[in-house]
């Protein structure tokens, strides 16, 4: 007998710019429930995530909050690096919602959100323990790239490298 389809993401859901210290505490928060149960907090999560406006706003990106309703249920991070490309970064669902498709709601406002900023390219460092994370990025059409292909990237976990080429703006 095959499950039941998990139920698509709610209509209410709304993914929008971090607007203060709740959602950058949230931010924190729904990362570090992920990555202290899977690894280890290393130094550049904890740079990100004690501070995220000053190490990602202020710097040309952005955080992204996703809400059903006026519950948060995930967020992303849009981290600047050279030339016009953005490391898609710290992306998380509430455990309670996930295999809902609120990732890929999240995935997709983040891509429209790095066009709007003027992105060239969006580049993400995963990890073979995170397969349904993995799994969810190809769908959308990121592509596995050598890490060469993306310079050095602060987190000893990763060994999944992807790629997103935004065709220029």
């Amino acid at each position: 007998m095959t499950p039941p389809s998990p139920p698509p993401a709610s209509p209410r859901l709304t993914v929008t710019p971090m607007t203060g210290a709740a959602d950058a505490a949230a931010f924190k928060q729904l990362n570090e429930e992920w990555i202290t149960r899977i690894f280890a907090l290393e130094p550049a999560d904890r740079l990100l995530l004690d501070d995220p406006q000053t190490e990602i706003v202020d710097r040309g990106g952005q955080v992204l909050i996703a809400r059903d309703g006026e519950e948060i249920v995930g967020c992303v991070a849009l981290n600047p690096a050279p030339g016009g490309v953005y490391e898609l970064s710290k992306m998380s669902v509430v455990p309670a919602r996930r295999g809902q498709g609120v990732g890929r709601v999240i995935i997709l406002a983040a891509i429209e959100y790095a066009r709007s900023l003027g992105a060239t390219a969006l580049f993400l460092g995963s990890s073979t323990k995170l397969a349904n994370a993995v799994r969810l990025y190809e769908s959308v059409g990121f592509s596995h790239v050598p890490l060469d292909q993306l310079g050095p990237l602060p987190y000893r976990r990763a060994d999944v490298f992807m790629r997103y080429d935004l065709g220029g703006t």
